[in-house]
């Protein structure tokens, strides 16, 4: 910078606001994630408030998908999610870790859970627990960001 008039007109831009707040705030929420929801979602699932404990402690999230079938297997969520990388979890402690999650998801469904890990990019996978709902042809569950590093 040749001269202090230069350095504080440098300065003026560079604080100049670029946009509208709401413009700026949809530009820096990234969304990750699959879509989950493409049916009415059950009350119950609704007024969960848990968090899954990792590297950035996301809340739950409610899982309602339609589907046609008696039990949910990671080839169906493969399908119904539109992603490459399903797997089943077990013998984690998921289900003591989380059971107020399974209970609702539970009572949601039919009674039985499954709770598969989806990989997003890199550090990123999603977490389902989920169940069907037969009488109203549906996946019903909740899901969670979790941030692995």
């Amino acid at each position: 910078m040749s001269s202090d008039a230069d350095y504080a007109a440098f300065l003026d831009k560079a604080n100049q606001d670029t946009g509208s707040a709401e413009t700026k705030d949809a530009s820096q929420k990234k969304s990750y994630g699959t879509k989950s929801v493409n049916t009415a979602v059950p009350k119950a699932l609704e007024q969960v408030e848990e968090y899954y404990v990792s590297d950035s402690d996301e809340p739950f999230e409610p899982v309602a998908l339609e589907f046609d079938g008696d039990s949910v297997s990671a080839d169906d969520l493969k399908k119904l999610i539109g992603s490459d990388s399903v797997e089943e979890v077990k013998g984690t402690g998921f289900e003591s870790q989380y059971k107020k999650i399974i209970d609702a998801v539970k009572a949601a469904g039919n009674g039985t859970v499954n709770v598969y890990r989806v990989e997003l990019s890199g550090t990123r996978a999603e977490y389902y627990v989920v169940g069907v709902d037969k009488a109203e042809c549906r996946i019903v569950g909740l899901k969670a960001l979790a941030v692995e590093s």
